[in-house]
């Protein structure tokens, strides 16, 4: 029996990943012109190296990921957005629904924890959530399962007795090593493999009816 939900923030709780894309794309096109939004979807829910180091062989201009990453770093993106544009209105209320129905409620993100906290604060769900995670208190990111294991702890709760709700591929693996069950929010955009999610869900407030299954 599921007694605790489990978030991932990015994708789920707000749909960032297009907006992030934007940003990305044009910082590399100052580095190369011609590179075109479909070649950075892979950046999409991979782990911080991973994703620098796509940047790096799309650009292929000489410089390193870890320069790439440091130099788009002292852009300071996330202090330009506006997190309530990109929230999706129907989490509020399933988060307001679980917890009437008894359910544990958790987040656990790979975005670093000030920025969590910030998307949590502005859209006013943080009081919703017993334990909020993020990567960067890890060594290891998705998909390793530390960060969810270290949740359920956190919670009191047996990892086979949560549902975490995940929309890319390494998320989704992160989740299913822990031993959870996952719901995957469909997200055909990025080409991410929801093959190990137990459930999909059309729209986040489909996990109300699949949590019920699991």
């Amino acid at each position: 029996m599921i007694k605790a939900v489990i978030f991932d923030m990015d994708g789920v709780i707000i749909d960032s990943e297009g907006v992030y894309l934007e940003h990305q794309l044009e910082f590399a096109r100052t580095k190369n012109p011609d590179v075109k939004l479909e070649q950075l979807f892979p950046m999409v829910g991979a782990t911080k190296q991973e994703c620098w180091e796509i940047l790096e062989g799309v650009v292929n201009n000489g410089q390193s990921w870890e320069e790439l990453r440091e130099e788009f770093r002292e852009k300071d993106i996330y202090s330009q957005m506006d997190y309530r544009k990109i929230f999706r209105p129907e989490v509020r209320t399933t988060l307001m629904e679980l917890k009437e129905r008894g359910y544990r409620l958790a987040l656990a993100s790979s975005t670093r924890l000030p920025v969590v906290e910030r998307v949590l604060e502005e859209n006013e769900i943080r009081h919703y959530f017993e334990a909020v995670v993020s990567g960067g208190q890890f060594k290891r990111s998705k998909p390793d399962p530390e960060i969810y294991l270290h949740t359920a702890g956190l919670l009191n709760v047996d990892p086979k007795e949560c549902l975490a709700v995940e929309d890319s591929t390494v998320g989704i693996l992160a989740a299913y090593k822990a031993g959870m069950k996952v719901a995957a929010l469909i997200d055909e955009r990025y080409g991410f493999d929801q093959s190990l999610a137990d459930y999909k869900l059309q729209r986040v407030k489909d996990v109300l009816e699949e949590v019920e299954k699991a």
